[in-house]
């Protein structure tokens, strides 16, 4: 019979760990968390020194059960809850909830499930820690906060089943501010100017970029510019006054973290962060290798540290030497040190056995689950490997007082990138015949090669560049980026298009609300200080009733204060010119989870809806008709005719009803200004006090 009873949190790891363990051992999972917040009340009494309320998960009383059943017959229990905050916070509520007081109970953490780590583990067993159990306790107890008091009057102003959130209201306004910079970002005309060259004794001609003069580099921002150059170069005679030879160094690349594997995974695989998690998670908990059984393939997939441990660096050294040769093999690895937040000291996502080649695995793992893995794989082989070096060769002709420059680099030495490339890897155009010229050498013009461009507004958040911002700013943690994207994409306050992120009517109205009524909750810096907090409240260092009674009554203030304005607004359903075809009544403008639509309020009796075609009030400029806001299958918004699709006008920037007075196209409005809707004309003009 078991003596010893381990209890994890997920199904999946039982018959891996029991494998490793033998038969005085019994594995049970707890399905992660057995207790939480009530749903139905915010479960926190500000008067009783805030003092959580806890209550069993509906559907969890059988787990408990079974898992109370166990427990009378173990001499020991060990709590493998996964090692990091949230884990720790489980093994806790495992600890209550079965009443494990007069037992002898023991906290085990492994990065990776292995034979060798399980084992490890239970050599090295320790008491709960309850520093990160109050960490997670703050954190938890600050988001039911926002949540349970914000949301209503969300519903109130807007729509029912709408949320607001600590980390997700700041992620939505990070959002929504980039719109609004893109919205008003106004086009500046540039122009690049290349000289063709040919060299004595070459079939092929240089090409040559212009630079500025030898004093300082100079931009030409217009065709009137760039032709006072060109005359100036006329018949000029163009001389190479300096060639550069050296060396250039690219390092290998960090392991993955759990923020640069979604930024990875969504740029070479296109999947989302919760899909990417999804995934890892599996790898992690243990897939079924033909001929091994269940094996877990990566370490922990929820992590801030590109540590690695001695073990799979002296491992990662040998397979390196042997399968690459010695020259590839990187001597010494440091962490990335200017991380400040290394999340329980983890390990980097890294594969548990690096001679594990994803070539071996394509029979066992699904094509997704093997595109992840072969990911991880090579960027932990590569991250062990020496530097790729590149000859690198610039130069510098000079010509009628102008500065002309051409780079090129070729690749020396392949060292990490053997295995791993990551973007555009250089391209060696020009490599060869530059590393053969010299001073000597006549150049002659042959043409120029002028080109007009326009500066880019900044791009829209994708999910990697989203979870990256939100890194750098100090807001949220390795579990939480995922969560938090799918809540508000779920919510529909944004959309998803071709991987780019778009705020939806709904979002800008939350989005909103949120900065007029909370402008602290959607404040950056005082987010990322919270999360800066409950990193000390983990290292011992601080309170966690502390932060929360710090926080309380100033969100408390701000909840009054916006209820009282909110009682002054009458929130009515907004009557509409449109009559209903079925009853006779005049439909109503009502928000629907894709914005507004109309309705008829003679609901039930009748239940007549129709699109809500917004009227800006602008002709169109191609027909006459009105110009109207819709909304793409995502719920992204574009103004168009109203007579669409028979007229064809169509614009993202809201038309502002005149005309460029250079070609005639429409004028949109970007912010405090209209600019033509021609992007090849640059006419731009100030809005007048009648437009803002």
């Amino acid at each position: 019979m078991a003596k010893y009873l381990v209890i994890v949190e997920s199904p999946a790891k039982v018959k891996t760990i029991k494998k490793f363990l033998g038969s005085n051992y019994e594995v049970m999972a707890s399905n992660g968390h057995v207790r939480d917040l009530p749903k139905s009340q915010m479960g926190i009494s500000p008067e009783n020194n805030f003092e959580p309320k806890y209550i069993t998960i509906r559907g969890k009383g059988d787990i408990l059960a079974a898992l109370r059943k166990e427990v009378k017959k173990a001499e020991k229990i060990y709590l493998a809850t996964d090692p990091d905050r949230e884990g720790e916070a489980i093994s806790w509520h495992l600890y209550e909830a079965l009443k494990l007081q007069d037992k002898k109970v023991y906290r085990i953490t492994f990065n990776e499930i292995t034979k060798n780590a399980v084992k490890e583990s239970l050599k090295n067993a320790r008491s709960i820690d309850m520093s990160l159990v109050d960490a997670q306790q703050a954190r938890r107890v600050l988001d039911r906060m926002v949540g349970y008091k914000i949301s209503p009057l969300l519903w109130a102003k807007v729509k029912r089943g709408l949320s607001a959130g600590r980390v997700q209201s700041v992620a939505l306004r990070i959002i929504c501010d980039r719109e609004d910079e893109i919205n008003a970002f106004i086009p500046e005309e540039y122009w690049t100017l290349d000289a063709i060259l040919g060299v004595a004794g070459s079939k092929k001609p240089l090409c040559a970029h212009f630079y500025g003069t030898a004093q300082e580099k100079k931009a030409i921002s217009s065709k009137e510019e760039l032709d006072q150059i060109k005359k100036a170069l006329k018949n000029a005679s163009y001389e190479i006054t300096d060639i550069k030879k050296g060396e250039r160094v690219k390092k290998a690349p960090l392991p993955f973290t759990t923020s640069t594997l979604q930024q990875e995974a969504s740029k070479v695989l296109n999947f989302s962060t919760q899909k990417t998690m999804r995934l890892a998670q599996q790898l992690y908990e243990g897939v079924e290798i033909k001929g091994s059984g269940t094996v877990g393939l990566i370490t922990y997939l929820r992590t801030d540290s590109t540590r690695v441990s001695d073990e799979a660096e002296a491992a990662s050294y040998k397979f390196v030497s042997e399968t690459y040769g010695q020259d590839y093999a990187a001597a010494i690895h440091t962490a990335d040190k200017n991380k400040k937040k290394i999340q329980d000291a983890h390990e980097a996502i890294r594969p548990t056995d690096i001679g594990r080649i994803p070539s071996d695995l394509k029979n066992s793992l699904s094509r997704d689950l093997l595109r992840l893995y072969q990911l991880i794989w090579k960027r932990f082989v590569a991250s062990r490997m020496a530097p790729a070096l590149y000859e690198t060769t610039s130069v510098k002709i000079d010509a009628a007082g102008y500065r002309f420059t051409m780079a090129a680099s070729s690749l020396k030495f392949q060292g990490f990138m053997v295995v791993y490339t990551q973007d555009e890897e250089e391209k060696a155009d020009n490599a060869v015949l530059l590393q053969n010229l010299s001073k000597d050498n006549k150049v002659t013009f042959e043409a120029f090669d002028e080109k007009q461009h326009f500066t880019q507004p900044p791009a829209h958040y994708t999910e990697a560049s989203l979870v990256r911002t939100l890194e750098e700013l100090g807001i949220g943690r390795p579990s939480t980026y995922a969560p938090t994207i799918t809540t508000i994409l779920a919510r529909r306050y944004i959309v998803k298009e071709a991987k780019n992120l778009y705020v939806t009517e709904l979002g800008e109205a939350v989005n909103k609300i949120m900065k007029d009524a909370f402008p602290s909750i959607v404040n950056v810096n005082f987010t990322a200080n919270l999360e800066s907090l409950l990193d000390s409240v983990e290292e011992g260092t601080v309170q966690w009733k502390i932060v929360i009674e710090n926080f309380y009554p100033d969100l408390h203030e701000a909840v009054e204060k916006a209820e009282k304005e909110l009682e002054s607004v009458e929130i009515a359903d907004e009557v509409s010119d449109e009559v209903c075809e079925l009853c006779g009544r005049q439909m109503v403008i009502k928000y629907g989870p894709h914005g507004k639509f109309l309705a008829c309020p003679g609901f039930p009796e009748c239940r007549n809806t129709k699109p809500y075609l917004e009227k800006i009030g602008v002709a169109c400029p191609k027909c006459g008709k009105e110009v109207v806001i819709r909304k793409t299958k995502k719920g992204r918004r574009y103004y168009s005719c109203e007579s669409s699709p028979e007229c064809d006008f169509m614009v993202w920037q809201k038309p502002s009803g005149k005309v460029c007075p250079v070609c005639g196209e429409a004028l949109l409005e970007k912010g405090n200004k209209l600019v033509c809707a021609k992007e090849s004309c640059s006419y731009v003009e100030e809005k007048s006090r009648e437009n803002k």
